[in-house]
């Protein structure tokens, strides 16, 4: 891993919601934990209902992390636009997150240990 990251399984069960729906659970995700920022909870892609998400072409560059592709939330209510991501092809130290996806906690998404 790269000096201030560091990855580890996230402790108990954890639950992503968008628009009052559950998006997914799983016990097999992921706390990553950059330098003094708050912990970020990735979630394997297996657990979340990707019906759900819709991919975007938006993309963000971290020089720890690699390229970032996006997805927005569909839900009944409201698309919540760019609220997932996933490291695709991660750099070296941080493969662990591949095939994974985190969620930006908003007004109507949430992610939660149960």
């Amino acid at each position: 891993m790269t000096k201030h990251i560091t990855i580890t399984p996230a402790k108990g069960t954890w639950v992503v919601r968008a628009g009052g729906a559950v998006l997914g659970e799983s016990s097999n995700a992921l706390e990553l934990q950059e330098g003094d920022m708050a912990p970020v909870i990735y979630f394997p892609r297996g657990d979340i209902g990707m019906a759900f998400l819709d991919a975007t072409d938006h993309k963000t560059t971290c020089p720890h992390k690699g390229e970032a592709s996006y997805f927005s939330i569909a839900s009944k209510s409201k698309t919540y636009e760019n609220a997932a991501w996933s490291y695709e092809a991660p750099v070296d130290g941080v493969t662990d997150i591949k095939d994974h996806l985190a969620f930006y906690e908003q007004d109507g998404v949430a992610v939660e240990q149960i």
